[in-house]
C-alpha cells in the first residue's frame, strides 16, 4: 500500500499558507478548514515549513497573545519531514511515530500535493483489514 492510495481514498486536495501569513492567518485557516496542520509554502509551492496545533499552544504559553501577531515563517517548523505519494503506508506510518508527529505533508517534485494524517492512514488500513476478512469468510464459509 503506498501514499498515494490514501490520498486517493481522502482527495488531494491540501490547505497550505504562505510565508508572509500571521499566526493569527494561520489559526483561522486551520480553523475554518478544521484541520491539524499547514504546510508552510514559499511563493513557487514549495515546502518551507509546517504549522501545527502544538505550535499555537506552545506560542500562546511562551509568548501569550502577542504571539498571533507573528509572521508565520518566524514560529513554523523549518524543513518538516514529509513522504512522497510512492513511499509505502508502512513507512510513512514509522516516519509519524518517530517524529511523534500526526500529520504528514506529501511532496513531489519539491511541491506538496497532499497531506495524510494518523487517522487517514488508520482508516486505510482498517478498511483492508475488513476487505481481507470478508475475503477469507467467503472464501471459508462461500457468500454469506
Amino acid at each position: 500500500m503506498r501514499v498515494r492510495g490514501v490520498l486517493k481514498e481522502k482527495g488531494r486536495e491540501v490547505v497550505t499558507i504562505g510565508t508572509g501569513a500571521t499566526v493569527a492567518d494561520a489559526v483561522a485557516r486551520l480553523v475554518e478548514n478544521d484541520i491539524g496542520s499547514l504546510p508552510v509554502v514559499d511563493g513557487r509551492g514549495r515546502l518551507v515549513g509546517i504549522f501545527t496545533e502544538r505550535d499555537v499552544l506552545h506560542g500562546l504559553h511562551r509568548r501569550g497573545e502577542g504571539f498571533c501577531g507573528e509572521p508565520i515563517d518566524r514560529v513554523m517548523t523549518p524543513d518538516p519531514v514529509a513522504c512522497h505519494p510512492d513511499d509505502s503506508v508502512h513507512d510513512a506510518m514509522g516516519q509519524m511515530s518517530a517524529h511523534k508527529i500526526g500529520q504528514l505533508p506529501v511532496v513531489q517534485d519539491g511541491v506538496v500535493v497532499g497531506v495524510v494524517s494518523v487517522g487517514d492512514v488508520v482508516t486505510l488500513l482498517h478498511q483492508a483489514a475488513e476487505d481481507e476478512n470478508r475475503h477469507l469468510l467467503t472464501y471459508l464459509y462461500g457468500s454469506v
